[in-house]
């Protein structure tokens, strides 16, 4: 059986990098929740890398599939470079990740 996920209404708060940290993201996922307060660190290849929210030494939420924090990292890498590139018109809410199909 095939789950399917979708990643909407992405939104990403740059920081003042400090040890890699370049920033935090939240969205939508599958309509249904919402997922924030997701560390953004930059790796020395140029990608990034997710760091979910953690609480009292509890994790909050993270993904269980590996495939699926892959994915994850790529629509919001996706979206970091729009916003470095472009600037997006000084809007960061407006675009969106078709949804994709994950086994």
């Amino acid at each position: 059986m095939k789950k399917q996920i979708s990643i909407s209404e992405i939104n990403i708060i740059l920081v003042k990098p400090r040890d890699g940290l370049i920033g935090f993201a939240s969205f939508i996922l599958n309509g249904d929740f919402y997922m924030g307060s997701i560390a953004i660190f930059s790796k020395l290849d140029g990608n990034i890398r997710l760091l979910f929210p953690r609480k009292n030494n509890v994790d909050c939420f993270y993904p269980i599939r590996k495939e699926i924090g892959e994915y994850l990292e790529r629509t919001i890498q996706k979206k970091l470079n729009n916003i470095l590139t472009n600037n997006n018109n000084g809007n960061i809410n407006t675009w969106r990740e078709p949804p994709a199909n994950s086994s």
